[in-house]
């Protein structure tokens, strides 16, 4: 089967991980009333820029090079580095719920046996090592893990603004266009720079730990 059908499936929003159930903050960011107009907008884009391309993207691209020369220490390494880097227990239990969902679900879909890790892994290991299994390019598995990303968010925000459906395909379609560039970026992180750099998501998160009511599990 053709690579991109697989990549599709990986990146779909019905994928069962229940990555529906977050928000990453966004929950709290509209109720204390941060994001308004532009401002939506603009906390997708950071987020993609100095958090996905910055920290979840060059993990990624690691764990590609140590899949490919079966180097299982370095996969150790960059799991345990990507998970220390959540910044709250809701992000942190996050990346562990739906990259152990992922994990769980490769395995029963006939991709082999699976790399033995230290402890639960991060959802972007558990991308990387279907991206591997159905010989999925680099580029396509960083395109496919960043949209997928952005499409989980803009939908949290169809539920939470609330937005509507054509405003936000329209606001989907405007991001679309830096993908390539977050893309880009990640590819020329070096590892002594990888990390995030969102003070208003860690703090969104904070705050939403204990929010009366709520939607999302983050």
């Amino acid at each position: 089967m053709d690579p991109q059908l697989h990549l599709l499936h990986l990146s779909s929003p019905a994928l069962p991980i229940g990555a529906y159930a977050y928000s990453q903050g966004l929950e709290y960011a509209i109720e204390a009333g941060w994001l308004e107009g532009d401002e939506l907008a603009k906390w997708f884009e950071d987020g993609l820029n100095l958090g996905v391309a910055q920290l979840d993207l060059p993990v990624l691209l690691r764990v590609l090079a140590a899949l490919d020369v079966d180097d299982g220490a370095a996969l150790d390494h960059w799991n345990d580095r990507l998970l220390a880097s959540r910044e709250t227990a809701e992000l942190l239990l996050e990346d562990q719920q739906i990259g152990a969902a992922l994990w769980r679900l490769l395995g029963t879909l006939n991709t082999g046996e699976l790399p033995q890790l230290q402890q639960r892994p991060a959802y972007a290991v558990a991308f990387a090592v279907a991206c591997v299994h159905w010989k999925i390019d680099t580029g396509s598995a960083l395109q496919g893990f960043a949209y997928s990303w952005l499409e989980n968010q803009v939908t949290a925000a169809t539920k939470l603004v609330p937005l509507g459906q054509s405003a936000a395909q329209q606001l989907l379609l405007g991001l679309l266009a830096k993908i390539p560039d977050a893309c880009a970026k990640a590819m020329t992180v070096e590892d002594d720079d990888i990390g995030l750099s969102l003070p208003g998501l860690a703090m969104a998160s904070c705050h939403h730990e204990r929010q009366h009511t709520r939607l999302f599990r983050s």
